[in-house]
């Protein structure tokens, strides 16, 4: 495990080896996501995909999140440091992670035209990203274009989840995250603001010319299938992929039946 600095600020990263011949993965997480996070259940999805998919792998975990330097002032007014911004986060966040902090990363790690695997804020940040700059292919899983209703209740209960006494999900999130209120705050708060009604990145997706795999479980708790169908419409050559008894991790409750997809969609690359 290592640390890269962008711009005075230490995001943590990880390597799975594999080979170099072709274009590597690069993970993007979910918004309570880390680089351990990617482990559940006795199981690492990035290493099983880059195993059968025969790539090697880059993992890191965002500004506040696992064991990245944390969101100063998390829950503070919004401003900017430097190139940095603080206090809580504002409706382009994503738009902040994708066009700017991941293409330093990427140039720190000597990587051009990576197949980008996002899940939830981590796929929109793929989306946006592919939407300006060029990647061998993106894969978004469960990824959110537009604020829904039902992504606001779901993020509501897990607000009210966090704060009650002895919370078991408080107590789940500390073993990812070095500190858990800078990852959870600056997820949840920017979620239930009411500027964040607003967020909508559709008409971006247009520009995106890669080859594009969307994927989302029947029972996602957070989001319905109108966020892949709406890209499906900007983004004609796009793949859909639902996935039956599945919720919002796909990687979690259908491991092997992701990574069948991903293989066979990587397979047709060129």
């Amino acid at each position: 495990m290592n640390r890269i600095d962008i711009a005075g600020i230490g995001l943590e990263v990880a390597h799975v080896p594999g080979a170099t011949d072709k274009a590597p993965l690069v993970f993007l997480h979910e918004g309570l996501g880390s680089v351990a996070m990617w482990q559940q259940r006795d199981r690492h999805w990035p290493t099983e995909l880059c195993a059968a998919t025969q790539r090697t792998g880059w993992l890191f975990s965002r500004r506040g999140y696992g064991q990245s330097d944390p969101v100063v002032d998390v829950r503070g007014e919004p401003r900017w440091s430097g190139e940095w911004h603080i206090g809580r986060h504002e409706p382009d966040y994503m738009h902040h992670e994708a066009w700017w902090v991941l293409p330093q990363l990427l140039e720190r790690l000597n990587i051009s035209e990576p197949i980008l695997v996002g899940h939830s804020d981590g796929a929109t940040i793929a989306l946006l990203h592919a939407s300006r700059h060029a990647v061998t292919a993106c894969v978004a899983i469960a990824p959110h274009v537009f604020v829904e209703d039902v992504s606001v209740h779901a993020i509501t209960q897990a607000k009210a989840a966090y704060e009650s006494p002895e919370s078991p999900l408080r107590q789940r999130l500390s073993r990812y995250h070095a500190d858990v209120d800078n990852a959870f705050w600056q997820w949840n708060d920017v979620w239930l603001s009411r500027a964040f009604r607003g967020f909508d990145m559709r008409a971006q997706c247009r520009t995106i010319t890669a080859p594009l795999l969307l994927v989302q479980g029947a029972e996602d708790e957070y989001g319905t299938l109108a966020q892949l169908r709406d890209i499906a419409r900007e983004v004609s050559h796009a793949q859909q992929l639902e996935l039956p008894h599945c919720g919002h991790s796909p990687h979690r409750d259908q491991p092997l039946m992701l990574t069948d997809a991903l293989t066979r969609f990587m397979g047709e690359l060129r």
